[in-house]
Order: C-alpha cells, then sequence, then structure tokens
C-alpha cells in the first residue's frame, strides 16, 4: 500500500468508526465494517486517482453498512449504541466516540464542556432513532459535506430520494432536539 493511501485511510478512520457505530450500534461490528471497507478500498481501488477514494471510500463503507443489516435481519432502526457502551463498564477496550470526538476544545470552560456533551448525546440518541436511510443520508449530506449529487451515488438512489430522506431527517431532528439542546450551542438553520 503506497504511503498516499495509507494517510488517506488514517484521516477517514475516526469518522468511518462514528458512522459504522450509528448504523449497528455495536463497536466490534463497526470495527468489522470499516475494516472491510478500508481492505476493499485497498484491494479494489488503490490504483484510482486519491481524488477518487473519497467516495469511493464512502460508498463501500455504506454498502458494508447495508451488507450488515441484510445479514442481521435489521431494517430501518438503529441501535442505542450510547446505552450499550455503558452496559459493561468493566469493558476497557471500547474507546467512546463522544470522549474521542474533536468537537471538545482542550482548554475550553468545564461547564461548557459538560453542557457540549449533553447536547452530543442527545444528538446521537435523536440519530439513533432516525431510520437507516434517513440517517445515512442526513450523515454524509450534514456530516461529511457531500452534495445531493454525490450522496444519491454513494446511496445508490436518486437524487430526489436523498432529498426526501434529508428532509425527514432533519425535520424529525428538529422535532426531537427542540427546547432539548443547552441554549446557543447550535442553531436552526
Amino acid at each position: 500500500m503506497n504511503q498516499t493511501l495509507h494517510q488517506f485511510l488514517q484521516a477517514k478512520e475516526k469518522r468511518a468508526y462514528k458512522i459504522a457505530l450509528l448504523a449497528c450500534g455495536h463497536h466490534h461490528d463497526a470495527l468489522d465494517i470499516v475494516q472491510e471497507s478500508m481492505l476493499s478500498l485497498v484491494k479494489y481501488y488503490s490504483d484510482h486517482s486519491s481524488e477518487e477514494w473519497a467516495l469511493l471510500f464512502n460508498r463501500i463503507l455504506h454498502n458494508k453498512i447495508n451488507d450488515w443489516y441484510r445479514q442481521q435481519g435489521v431494517r430501518h432502526r438503529l441501535l442505542d449504541w450510547w446505552n450499550n457502551s455503558r452496559d459493561d463498564p468493566s469493558d476497557q477496550s471500547y474507546d467512546d466516540p463522544i470522549e474521542q470526538s474533536e468537537a471538545i476544545p482542550a482548554k475550553s470552560n468545564p461547564d461548557k464542556q459538560v453542557e457540549l456533551l449533553d447536547d452530543l448525546e442527545r444528538i446521537e440518541k435523536a440519530l439513533n432513532q432516525l431510520p437507516l436511510r434517513q440517517c445515512q443520508a442526513f450523515l454524509l449530506r450534514a456530516w461529511e459535506g457531500y452534495s445531493v449529487k454525490d450522496t444519491a451515488n454513494l446511496m445508490e438512489c436518486t437524487q430526489g430520494s436523498v432529498k426526501t430522506h434529508y428532509s425527514r431527517a432533519t425535520h424529525k431532528l428538529r422535532l426531537m432536539l427542540k427546547d432539548g439542546l443547552s441554549e446557543g450551542n447550535y442553531n436552526e438553520s
């Protein structure tokens, strides 16, 4: 594997893990999904240009997530991974994605950190309540910043479907999070 591809995969690892974990709700399954996605990219697409890797990797990742759902027989349901991660406090191998989040500045006010962690927990729980396709559309559009066209390509659906899934996701999230977030941390736009 060349150095550029290795650096690309290192840069994608944390976000891919968070996306997989949101989708499947299980630490070990999420790790498997990310590992399989990375191996597929290396095996089949390492000869492609580095500009193509991001779209290819995200398509592979979301296809692996969809495969996991088919294998599990689970449709349109996200598990509450936040609570599951606390089921076994003796399991020290689990790295809590909330604690690992880069969204919390190291030198910020401790009260603000607690508020932000509470808000992040509420957002994670709200995302877990969305159907899979709505969650995927939301994460690809809002979190990853992909265009409607690229999101449709990654999700293997029409641009109209992406718009519908994204609209429904944002509407549901706003309703679920209304008045639930600490004042001033998030805008409704």
